[in-house]
């Protein structure tokens, strides 16, 4: 689809006011007639903010994707598996909580059906007696809607993520991580002057790549230096090599010369779903860069990107600096400031494994001694 703005006119826009009139973020004495105006430009903010979605206004895909996916409700149409394209929306996440409520793991709630969401229904279905094929059909929804969960409060995924960790031991050894160098190809990203985003974290990338290596971690990137592949093919990419972790890395621009800082992103939705490893690590990294560079610490902070939503591992982008900030991008543009940025993130990472053991202060722990750490580990 074409991207939708104010000003724009047509059979689109109108599925749009359509969609949030219904959203009830939109009069509905104002949900007619195709004109994107200025009241739908806030609805849509006020969409993209609830959805933890880039608050531009803007319709582009992911935006798209949201309002069609808010449209579902649970029992609307029936729900498979289909490997080709994963159905996603809100039924599907309505879906996802009541059966990690009733005790099956369906992963993480990101409101997309795959394999993991089938297998728990299916164990579900074959618990309760019921037809076991994997759909969510009348007979399935109404035993769901029938039963009690077995517990109330906590958080079942939160306690598998952080299982997971703690069985994957403090060392860095054979961990394998995605390393996501933002944009690629033909796409540069925020360009200032000479100065491109994608080349930067592309050289980003690669020294981190170097110090993950010679830590004994499989450290994979996700595109060539020319390439530019979709969110979701990046996404596909971790999981289909099973990473352990999942880390994008990109520059920020901003109208205003005076917007600097790092600030780092992890999956959740405005339900307080959350990707609760993803967090902890965003807040790893982010102290860590703060500390190490004296960026503006701009915090860290859940959102639905692709990135972030569709990858079956913890998931953490990196929006380090802006590059239309003159100081921000003097400094991203020194070889010696990205590699004091590679080190803070490879410690960030040997952070999370410790789990707070023989830990140190932030901004203290170092390359040597996460070499040190790891060497001591396997004598």
């Amino acid at each position: 689809m074409r991207v939708l703005r104010r000003g724009e006119d047509g059979p689109a826009v109108a599925e749009v006011r359509s969609t949030l009139t219904a959203l009830g973020l939109l009069p509905s004495s104002n949900g007619s007639g195709s004109l994107f105006d200025k009241a739908v430009e806030h609805a849509v903010r006020t969409f993209q903010q609830q959805r933890g979605l880039i608050t531009d206004g803007v319709v582009g895909p992911a935006t798209y994707r949201a309002l069609r996916d808010a449209t579902y409700q649970l029992g609307a149409r029936p729900l498979a598996y289909l490997v080709s394209a994963p159905v996603s929306g809100d039924d599907v996440l309505t879906l996802q909580e009541r059966l990690l409520e009733l005790g099956y793991d369906a992963g993480r709630p990101n409101g997309v059906f795959g394999a993991q969401t089938e297998a728990a229904l299916r164990n579900f279905q074959r618990d309760y007696g019921l037809k076991v094929d994997g759909i969510c059909g009348p007979e399935t929804l109404r035993a769901l809607r029938q039963l009690s969960p077995r517990a109330r409060g906590g958080s079942p995924v939160l306690l598998r993520e952080q299982e997971r960790v703690r069985k994957a031991g403090p060392r860095l050894r054979g961990k394998r991580i995605v390393i996501d160098p933002g944009h690629g190809g033909s796409d540069t990203g925020v360009t200032v002057g000479d100065v491109r985003e994608a080349d930067l974290v592309w050289d980003l990338a690669r020294r981190l790549e170097g110090r993950m290596v010679a830590t004994g971690m499989q450290a994979l990137l996700s595109r060539g230096r020319d390439q530019c592949p979709t969110e979701a093919d990046r996404a596909s990419f971790a999981n289909d090599v099973g990473a352990d972790l999942y880390l994008s890395l990109h520059s920020d621009a901003n109208p205003s010369p005076l917007a600097q800082g790092v600030a780092s992103f992890h999956f959740g939705t405005a339900g307080g779903s959350t990707s609760t490893i993803g967090e902890t690590l965003a807040g790893f990294i982010q102290r860590e860069l703060a500390v190490r560079t004296g960026l503006r610490d701009c915090r860290a902070h859940p959102k639905t990107w692709d990135t972030l939503r569709l990858t079956r591992c913890p998931a953490v982008r990196v929006e380090i600096g802006y590059l239309t900030n003159p100081d921000d991008r003097r400094r991203l543009s020194d070889p010696a400031f990205r590699d004091v940025v590679a080190e803070g993130v490879l410690v960030a990472v040997k952070r999370l494994y410790l789990l707070g053991e023989n830990d140190q202060p932030t901004g203290t722990f170092t390359f040597a001694d996460v070499l040190r750490h790891e060497l001591a580990r396997v004598e």
